[in-house]
């Protein structure tokens, strides 16, 4: 096998493995985010907890895993990127350290784009803040974030990503079944702006 290819698998999945919101609440907190709300260790549970700086900071920091992860391999091997977000992207929400059930992958996801191409960030951002101040569902607006960032590079883009961007569209779908679930029962709760 490739040795780019094994060292890239490397250092994006464990990158991408490492479990922050849980680090942080066991930090400050001295609990488990595993046993708070919905038991994920992301940035909307850890904002269950009432610590909003916490929360800000999981967000951060599983921000940057995902962009770091990318812009490594941007240095490393051009060829590989959408190999290594995939892979940074599994690590967060299969980590090897907690059994493999990680978070949702919003966060990472967020790094990732930031580090392909910072439009994608600041589209994803603007459409995120207009639809949750709209309906007030994370979730739903996430999901339809992603989606609107695969058909933006589909239509208007000229790069390789559009493919990798609609595996993370199927992907955060996947991840997001519970609150599809409960989107449809009208059960998922709203947040607050």
């Amino acid at each position: 096998m490739d040795i780019n290819l094994i060292t890239i698998s490397l250092y994006s999945y464990f990158l991408g493995s490492i479990p922050f919101g849980l680090i942080l609440t066991k930090i400050f907190l001295k609990t488990d985010i595993r046993k708070i709300g919905s038991g994920n260790i992301g940035t909307t549970n850890v904002l269950r907890t009432g610590n909003k700086f916490l929360a800000l900071a999981t967000l951060i920091l599983d921000l940057i895993k995902g962009y770091i992860s990318v812009y490594i391999t941007f240095l490393f091997d051009e060829t590989l990127v959408s190999y290594s977000a995939f892979i940074c992207f599994i690590g967060h929400i299969f980590p090897i350290w907690l059994k493999f059930r990680g978070g949702k992958g919003v966060a990472t996801y967020l790094g990732i784009i930031l580090a392909l191409n910072y439009k994608f960030f600041l589209i994803f951002g603007f459409c995120w803040l207009a639809l949750s101040l709209i309906f007030r569902f994370a979730s739903l607006s996430s999901m339809i974030c992603s989606l609107i960032i695969f058909l933006y590079t589909y239509f208007f883009e000229t790069n390789h990503y559009s493919l990798i961007l609609f595996i993370f569209f199927v992907s955060i779908l996947y991840t997001h079944k519970e609150n599809i679930v409960r989107l449809r029962n009208s059960k998922e709760n709203k947040i607050k702006l």
